[in-house]
């Protein structure tokens, strides 16, 4: 395990933040009672939860060039490169799958995509295009996701529909997810991590490594920070304003939402950046984000699952209430409320996490795929 002094530390705590906000909006008290910014909007639009998915792509993208630069210029054979990034994303594709298919293993009903198999998938393309494409061509390859996808998917036609409509069953990708594993989606006619969107996602996190690229120019610091914030706030107006005409939407992964998060990601990295890794203001307040960040698939797998076999044990019986809101009605309900108490369960339960994850990081155990 590299040394946490040659990291760099703030891309540790901004994963780090980003998993823990994962496992906050997963895993409320009771779904009937989340506070607005804590869901996901409705369609178009964006709330706080909308940043939490592409951030982590985002994060995936700047640290491609840190795990792959030092051994292209050192020789190492592309080949066996490609097979590292192959057997990286089966893994996480597998561990998606199998989260999904655990414990009841409905291969016939269950849901084939997922955040996991996402990950895997944008890890393929974007890691592969880092090791065997030149900077410009993979400008040129972002560029062409995401202007290709604003074409497909305002003008090509959808059966029934016909072209540019953008409700959550009348798209192009909604459509082609019905096509391909019509009883397999997410929401019945739709899925928010399908195939075609993944196209987007790809190019959240080339724009990821264009920012990892930059971190490894060899400029001093305080250059490579109003490069950051410079950066983040061109692609955030940019984004903004694409949405006007094609709306910032998660669900669909446009193109506008693309580069209004990877402006927003790059703002929220260069504030840690600057105050991390320039200006080194160090102590509790980032520590807890790096304990995450260093553990970061390990905690989300692991976090989700215990969530699930929470919600499967019953308490009194097939017919009796789930251990989850169990634990939800008896030790946070019942003296917080509703509202309160659902929140006061979900920041538990990452503390609880950030424990777990504590004891491996003071053994220095750190999980890698």
């Amino acid at each position: 395990m590299t040394e946490r002094s040659e990291r760099l530390v703030s891309l540790d705590a901004f994963r780090g933040l980003t998993i823990a906000g994962m496992i906050l909006v997963n895993n409320p008290g009771s779904w009937a009672h989340v506070y607005g910014p804590l869901r996901h909007a409705e369609w178009h639009g964006w709330t706080p939860t909308d940043l939490i998915f592409p951030y982590f792509l985002f994060i995936v993208g700047v640290a491609i060039p840190f795990s792959f630069r030092r051994r292209i210029e050192a020789g190492a054979a592309r080949a066996d490169l490609l097979r590292h990034i192959v057997r990286r994303s089966l893994i996480l594709v597998g561990l998606g799958l199998a989260m999904r298919a655990i414990p009841d293993f409905d291969l016939l009903s269950m849901r084939y995509y997922g955040v996991l198999q996402r990950i895997g998938l944008v890890y393929l393309a974007a890691a592969s295009a880092y090791v065997y494409l030149p900077d410009r061509s993979r400008r040129t390859v972002a560029a062409g996701l995401l202007l290709g996808y604003w074409a497909l998917m305002t003008l090509v036609p959808v059966p029934g529909y016909g072209a540019g409509d953008l409700s959550p069953d009348g798209n192009l990708a909604a459509w082609l997810d019905r096509l391909i594993l019509d009883g397999h989606l997410w929401q019945g006619t739709w899925d928010p991590e399908g195939l075609l969107s993944t196209l987007p996602a790809v190019a959240t996190a080339l724009l990821g490594i264009f920012a990892g690229t930059w971190l490894q120019s060899g400029r001093d610091r305080p250059r490579l920070l109003r490069g950051l914030v410079t950066a983040g706030a061109l692609l955030t107006v940019a984004g903004w304003g694409w949405g006007l005409v094609f709306p910032i939407n998660k669900n669909l992964w446009t193109s506008s939402y693309v580069l209004f998060t990877a402006g927003t990601g790059l703002l929220l990295l260069g504030l840690l950046y600057g105050l991390i890794d320039v200006r080194r203001v160090r102590g509790w307040w980032e520590s807890w984000m790096v304990v995450y960040g260093m553990n970061a698939i390990t905690v989300f797998v692991a976090s989700g699952m215990l969530s699930k076999t929470m919600g499967r044990i019953r308490i009194g019986g097939d017919d009796g209430t789930s251990l989850y809101n169990a634990v939800y009605e008896t030790a946070f309900r019942s003296w917080a409320g509703d509202l309160n108490g659902s929140l006061a369960f979900a920041v538990t339960y990452v503390a609880f996490w950030l424990g777990m994850m504590w004891i491996l990081h003071a053994r220095r155990i750190y999980l890698k795929i």
